[in-house]
């Protein structure tokens, strides 16, 4: 039996470290989830091993590249954004992967943006609001204020799907969709680095920009080897509806965050739109990509929680709720309310279809943010409430004057991750039979 020729990509995220061989057809050949214990930085605050998750990347690109039964053509990363590791001229890591849920000091906040024209005005620049250590650039700025020495020891700054790239082809190199992804490194309007940076010194640590469509060829076992320069978990989800959808669409990727992203809305983000919670990615192709952020998967959660406590059920139960039409409540509210709240006297499913109505009202105001400015044409829901029917027939409801789809692509940031070097390693043309949709209607 000859080799199943393919790729091998590395989708790392907070929690799950995955591996994948993806064939031609995009088919999951083979697929395998690792979980690392954190351990902490110098202030006792948990993050990611690098050192464990290096290993585990080397190791297993090397036992799968000496396995038969695949050919592996080509590899690529994804991992989640606001990561930085910090090598020194030796290439090895200096610093912990700081995690970007640890607070940033707020009077080193404050000396920031007074130094670069306040809070506001910068968050327009740079197309992210104010997020403090997930601004990832902000990082770099806190070990150059308040760890001098550690600083001195920097030589590199990359962030962490290019580091995984480094261990493979041994160089140092950026990407559009890591440095474009709320880092508040990239001036949006001058499409270059923030004037920041350099006034900061920071330049000369940030590596050279590498086409997130290009390769590095290396080698893998004394065989050729195609190796991609890694890309942020986010843009890379959104690469196979870039390629297989035609007509304009804004795509709403739902999880603990659900973001509206619609890459046919070319207008800057608006001081107001950033205080709604808007911002802009930039794409592999290094366009930018107009989002808007709502905490809704994590508010369904949370409020289920309360809800099968309230009626003594299991959280299980709400999977399983068909949609009602009949317990809907018509019209829109004056105000929209910003937290669920219920008596507890009516029939859970009533209660659960207020919840969903809620959430659906704060979603349609988080999305139309993104839409208007844009003929779109398309609203694709992917994620968790993409298999929630009551959810799809109220945002059917929500939007009807688009033609709104169930959408699902099966590791769809692995496979973006693949997709985007396409060319490299396949020999077939793009594949349209990894989105699968359902539509709803009024």
């Amino acid at each position: 039996m000859s080799a199943i020729p393919g790729i091998a990509v590395f989708d790392i995220g907070k929690t799950n470290k995955k591996f994948f061989f993806f064939d031609e057809q995009y088919q999951i050949v083979e697929e395998e989830v690792q979980g690392f214990h954190e351990t902490r930085d110098e202030d006792g605050f948990p993050c990611d091993d690098i050192a464990r998750i290096s290993e585990w990347v080397k190791n297993k690109l090397t036992e799968k590249g000496a396995d038969p039964s695949i050919d592996i053509k080509a590899v690529n990363f994804s991992t989640y954004g606001a990561s930085f590791v910090h090598l020194d001229a030796a290439g090895k890591p200096v610093a912990p992967l700081y995690n970007y849920l640890k607070p940033f000091p707020e009077d080193l906040a404050d000396l920031f943006y007074y130094r670069y024209g306040g809070r506001e005005q910068f968050a327009t620049d740079t197309a992210s609001p104010v997020l403090g250590n997930l601004n990832s650039g902000l990082q770099l700025y806190r070990i150059k204020e308040q760890l001098p020495h550690l600083f001195s020891e920097i030589h590199t700054s990359l962030h962490l799907p290019q580091y995984l790239g480094f261990l493979v082809h041994g160089k140092l190199l950026s990407d559009i969709t890591s440095i474009g992804c709320h880092t508040a490194l990239w001036d949006f309007s001058k499409n270059n680095y923030h004037r920041w940076v350099a006034e900061e010194g920071l330049s000369d640590l940030l590596a050279p920009l590498f086409p997130s469509d290009a390769t590095i060829e290396t080698m893998l076992n004394g065989r050729p080897l195609k190796c991609g320069v890694g890309l942020h978990d986010s843009s890379a989800a959104f690469i196979p509806y870039m390629q297989i959808v035609q007509e304009p669409f804004v795509l709403l990727s739902t999880g603990t965050w659900s973001i509206s992203m619609n890459p046919f809305n070319h207008t800057p983000l608006t001081t107001k739109e950033l205080q709604q919670d808007c911002l802009s990615y930039l794409t592999y192709k290094g366009t930018p990509l107009k989002s808007s952020r709502l905490f809704a998967g994590n508010e369904h959660e949370e409020a289920v929680k309360r809800l099968a406590a309230s009626y003594h059920i299991n959280t299980a139960y709400f999977h399983d709720i068909p949609f009602q039409p009949e317990l809907v409540e018509e019209g829109e509210p004056e105000r929209i309310r910003e937290d669920f709240d219920f008596s507890g006297e009516a029939d859970v499913d009533k209660t659960y279809h207020d919840l969903v109505q809620h959430l659906v009202r704060k979603q349609k105001r988080s999305t139309q943010l993104v839409l208007e400015g844009s003929e779109v044409k398309r609203l694709y829901v992917d994620g968790g409430f993409a298999r929630n029917t009551i959810f799809m027939n109220l945002i059917a409801r929500a939007f009807p004057q688009l033609e709104v789809y169930a959408a699902s692509v099966s590791q769809a940031t692995a496979a973006g991750a693949a997709l985007a070097i396409h060319a490299a390693w396949n020999t077939t043309p793009h594949v349209t039979q990894l989105l699968k949709v359902q539509r709803y209607t009024i």
